[in-house]
């Protein structure tokens, strides 16, 4: 194949800004770029890109969730979903710490799916933890602050994951997380890698 099946993509923080999507190693990819290496899922998912997800932390503090609740049913990366989905132990305890954080503002009504919301009114700029992602072979991914919280209006906002019912559903990382990094594919050496901050 011409380009050896790797290619990279960024996604821009918000829609006005430009992102892009290179085919090719020589394509330029960001410094720095961490590898983690693809899992192997079940039929039902087969079609996707499996990650070995183990943990979640939040502002630096790894949350209480045995890794073989990520791993029992499988986590894909897939940029055609908005927000990322967990399992309901794992996003439960994310939930938990992300409004702990957060309790110096004020909670407003959930909105569709995403049930942590706040109303920023009031306020000229706004402080939120930060949140990683582990995987498996060690790598831990920092995601950008854009790919923390879903801007619903100029006031509100709300944390851009949701929860299974259950935790037999399969983790999803889903487009909002991945804004601003740099998301690398090598298919042919069956691993994926992030770098931070390489669009706008």
């Amino acid at each position: 194949m011409k380009y050896n099946r790797f290619f990279s993509y960024c996604l821009p923080s918000i829609s006005s800004s430009t992102g892009h999507l290179t085919f090719g190693k020589g394509g330029g990819s960001a410094n720095g770029v961490k590898f983690t290496k693809l899992t192997t899922l079940s039929k039902r998912a087969s079609s996707f890109y499996g990650l070995g997800l183990t943990g979640i932390s939040v502002n630096r503090r790894q949350l209480p969730v045995a890794s073989s609740v990520f791993s029992s049913a499988g986590t894909i990366i897939d940029s055609g979903t908005v927000i990322t989905r967990l399992p309901a132990t794992a996003y439960r305890a994310l939930r938990d710490a992300f409004r702990e954080g957060m309790k110096n503002y004020k909670m407003t009504m959930s909105i569709s799916l995403l049930d942590t919301c706040y109303n920023f009114s009031g306020y000229k700029t706004v402080s939120y933890p930060g949140i990683a992602f582990r995987f498996g072979d060690g790598v831990t991914v920092d995601l950008d602050p854009a790919g923390i919280l879903y801007v619903v209006s100029s006031l509100q906002a709300c944390l851009a994951f949701a929860g299974h019912k259950d935790d037999t559903g399969l983790g999803i990382i889903g487009n909002v997380q991945q804004k601003r990094l740099e998301v690398v594919y090598d298919v042919a050496g069956k691993e994926v890698g992030f770098a931070p901050a390489s669009c706008p």
